[in-house]
């Protein structure tokens, strides 16, 4: 593969120019590709004011929100690393991992700003800037942030006619660092996870986009942590890469609201954990289908096929009528739904991964999944079972495209992970089945 995701992305631009890129639903914001590209741009020049270079570090901190997704893209085509810090984590431990990542800058939101002002940041950080706004929270003593409009000015002055479509030509290193994302918050023994932009780009383009086609202009609502793998990947850079219009659930995604908003913006794709499908299917579903006639039919021939494409009617219509996938990961599902949702043909698919793949390992499109298994090994990753016992069982190994570069700054804990030859541990136990299903 010898291609960034970056690359789609410009792609994407030149090809939907004035179409709609980003949107925090229920807000009244929103950026076409033509004003993400923009955004951006006025970004680096902001990065490069502060003398911000190749491979510095810039850490993200806030809610999800277009803001958030604007200054991470921003960040990865300057060629900066990204620091993906979940806002949930302590002031206190936001702090402490500002400095092990030796971040030169940070984006924060006002909920966790509330509280990290009243630490001791780092004092290399040279500037902090608000996710609400992009204006200038504080900065370091001798350095001055231009304003936005001066970065407007300058801008201007790049593109005397107009920023078009095909001035942008957004590119990265394939093979450079892209991201540190800290899968724990404790300052003890913080684990920050190196990937670099092939093991995303793999991800996106040789994964996502075979098992989850799309066309341009689809719609999106994105609901999971954006400073997680998994949110990041799946709900932000594989659906905007492919002309996707992505809206983000700015609040907690409470059943009441993610349902509201499934309806109004009618997605393709719904990817989730399974406490939420479990919970739409104990408040929705199973009163339904637990009572004595709908139990009877349920698997006999004509009457229990129409019973059964009502419920998924029913349930399609719930997420907007326009679903095509409903891709689940993170955590088993509970057999009785996952069960329910096969009878009725939804198109359900679990997948496994981890923050250490970028985050995929295995996956299938909705059509290929089997039930209880979490897919085949995706393009360029190899898995296999260690020491398996009788049953097959064993601690799952992965290898490929997808993993992780280290742990940033912790040697030992890289070295424990990796086999001699290469294989990391997942400390995940499973089997691999006739078919390679994991």
């Amino acid at each position: 593969m010898a291609k960034h995701y970056l690359q789609c992305l410009t792609e994407v631009m030149q090809r939907q120019w004035n179409d709609a890129a980003l949107t925090d639903y229920g807000e009244n914001h929103e950026y076409t590709f033509e004003q993400l590209a923009t955004e951006m741009l006025k970004l680096h020049i902001l990065f490069k004011r502060l003398g911000i270079k190749k491979g510095d570090k810039i850490a993200l901190a806030g809610r999800n929100c277009a803001n958030w997704a604007v200054a991470y893209l921003a960040i990865t085509a300057y060629e900066g690393v990204v620091v993906s810090i979940l806002q949930d984590f302590t002031a206190e431990n936001i702090a402490y991992l500002l400095d092990h990542s030796d971040s030169d800058m940070l984006f924060v939101g006002p909920y966790v700003w509330k509280e990290l002002k009243e630490q001791t940041l780092p004092e290399r950080l040279k500037a902090v800037i608000s996710l609400e706004d992009f204006s200038t929270i504080s900065s370091k003593e001798g350095i001055s942030v231009p304003t936005q409009n001066e970065l407007e000015s300058e801008l201007k002055k790049q593109y005397p006619n107009g920023l078009q479509a095909d001035d942008v030509n957004f590119n990265a290193d394939l093979e450079a660092l892209s991201i540190i994302n800290y899968t724990s918050g404790s300052t003890g023994n913080p684990k920050g996870v190196m990937l670099n932009g092939r093991s995303i780009s793999n991800n996106i383009i040789e994964v996502a986009f075979k098992v989850l086609p799309v066309e341009p202009g689809q719609r999106l609502v994105s609901m999971l942590p954006l400073a997680h793998m998994f949110g990041q990947v799946a709900e932000l850079l594989y659906p905007l890469c492919a002309g996707t219009h992505v809206y983000f659930l700015t609040k907690s995604p409470t059943p009441s609201i993610l349902l509201k908003a499934m309806k109004e913006v009618k997605p393709y794709l719904v990817v989730t954990v399974p406490l939420v499908i479990e919970k739409i299917y104990k408040k929705s579903i199973d009163p339904t289908i637990s009572k004595w006639a709908i139990r009877t039919f349920w698997h006999m021939p004509l009457i229990g096929n129409l019973i059964r494409s009502r419920v998924r009617s029913a349930l399609t219509s719930a997420f907007g009528g326009q679903l095509r996938y409903f891709i689940c990961g993170g955590a088993a599902m509970n057999p009785v739904v996952e069960k329910c949702l096969m009878d009725i043909h939804f198109p359900l698919s679990i997948g496994y991964g981890m923050t250490e793949t970028g985050p995929l390992i295995g996956g299938n499109p909705p059509k290929y999944f089997k039930r209880r298994s979490c897919g085949v090994p995706v393009a360029n990753m190899q898995v296999k079972i260690d020491n398996p016992r009788e049953d097959g069982i064993g601690e799952i190994l992965v290898k490929g495209a997808n993993v992780m570069l280290g742990y940033y700054k912790n040697e030992e804990a890289t070295k424990a992970v990796f086999t001699e030859d290469g294989w990391m541990r997942t400390g995940d136990l499973g089997y691999l089945d006739k078919k390679q299903n994991i």
